[in-house]
């Protein structure tokens, strides 16, 4: 089969900006009955400041810049439409590596990642480390979206995403970081196609059991992963079963009203960052401000809750006993939403390499502690690559 990729720039029009901003402006907000600020959802006067940033000092075309001075293309693979950023790594031989976003980033989330990992010289690394980067949009997500295409379960990202990578990018050997769904789709990449994969990094580790019956006799480390695991999916897991069950109805507020986009997720950001309350404590607000633009420009909120269907409807990351046995590392943020122990995760990943307790930082790693995750990323992966030399060899 031929693939053409085809070079591409994003650059949205005058109108869908500003029927964004007369949106803005015209919001009507409803009260706020608790006296606790953010104890019932996004805080009112915090999401009325950030509307207001999101007016007067927000500056889009900004973003539009940043990302277009990296490669992008757009290219059909497994019939399955993708937008991708390739960046070449400056080193004598850059190792590919598949990054991969989840919900509710996107390829903000890696964009102050980029040059930390392309280019590690710059920051006084070993240009050895350098990695050439492949960064999808996740079928389904932002510019990776197509009206009224099939939806993907995470599991049937797979396949395409190894196709950009084998037969688009002529990559037959690669490494894979991710994060929430990204995480899931480079779990299912490395169980169902071991011989592409040099190894997987995760800070989010989705395929760990958290069925108690799976554990007979737990140790205490796995006592207190499953009582977190139950008080976070009685206290945070709300919008999970929304998106899991109703998801079309949730869209059409959503997908008409900026304001309640940035509610929904900035909440996240919040919630999942190590930020003590403070999300642009960690988070940048202009990244936050991106990242939601993004979904609303291209109008893919509603196609995002997808995997949150399909795998509350019996889509499966592995098959019932299944394994991933390529070489995994793991960075550990002490405030992620699930921090199973080692042994746990060992019933699932064979060959844990490394496993690295981080100082701080949450969910969107990329975002709150890039130069930490990319320290981890370069220190996971530099041993596999001597021994992939060998092995291409």
């Amino acid at each position: 089969m031929s693939y053409a990729p085809r070079p591409f720039s994003l650059r949205v029009a005058d109108e869908i900006i500003d029927d964004l901003k007369e949106r803005l402006r015209r919001a009507r907000y409803p009260d706020e009955a608790s006296p606790e600020r953010w104890a019932t959802g996004t805080d009112l006067n915090y999401l009325k400041s950030v509307v207001e940033n999101w007016i007067t000092t927000f500056d889009w075309r900004r973003f539009e810049e940043e990302l277009n001075a990296y490669p992008q293309f757009t290219v059909l693979a497994r019939n399955t439409h993708l937008h991708y950023l390739k960046v070449e790594g400056r080193g004598p031989n850059p190792m590919p590596l598949l990054l991969l976003h989840g919900w509710p980033g996107s390829i903000v989330e890696f964009l102050d990642l980029i040059p930390l990992l392309t280019d590690p010289a710059r920051f006084g690394g070993d240009p050895q480390d350098a990695m050439t980067l492949v960064i999808p949009s996740l079928p389904g997500y932002g510019l990776s979206f197509e009206r009224g295409k099939p939806r993907l379960s995470v599991p049937d990202m797979a396949a395409p995403l190894v196709e950009l990578m084998r037969d688009v990018l002529g990559f037959d050997r690669f490494g894979i970081q991710g994060g929430d769904w990204g995480s899931g789709a480079a779990t299912t990449i490395s169980a169902r196609f071991p011989e592409h994969v040099i190894g997987a990094h995760l800070n989010f580790m989705m395929a760990v059991s958290r069925d108690i019956k799976d554990y007979p006799n737990p140790t205490s480390e796995e006592s207190k992963f499953l009582a977190e695991v139950g008080t976070w999916t009685a206290d945070e897991s709300g919008y999970q079963h929304i998106q899991g069950t109703r998801p079309q109805t949730l869209a059409y507020a959503l997908h008409d009203s900026p304001v309640g986009l940035a509610a929904w997720i900035i909440e996240k950001f919040r919630s999942w960052s190590d930020c003590g309350g403070a999300p642009e404590s960690v988070i940048p607000l202009h990244r936050m401000l991106q990242n939601i633009t993004l979904y609303w420009i291209t109008d893919s909120v509603n196609s995002s809750f997808w995997p949150y269907y399909a795998s509350r409807h019996g889509a499966r990351l592995l098959e019932p006993g299944q394994t991933v046995d390529v070489p995994v590392g793991y960075a550990e943020f002490p405030k992620e939403v699930r921090r199973p122990p080692r042994s746990a995760a060992a019933k699932t990943f064979t060959d844990i390499r490394r496993w690295k307790t981080m100082v701080s930082g949450g969910h969107f790693a990329a975002l709150e502690q890039p130069a930490a995750l990319a320290e981890e990323i370069r220190l996971f992966f530099r041993g596999l690559r001597q021994v992939e030399s060998v092995h291409v060899r």
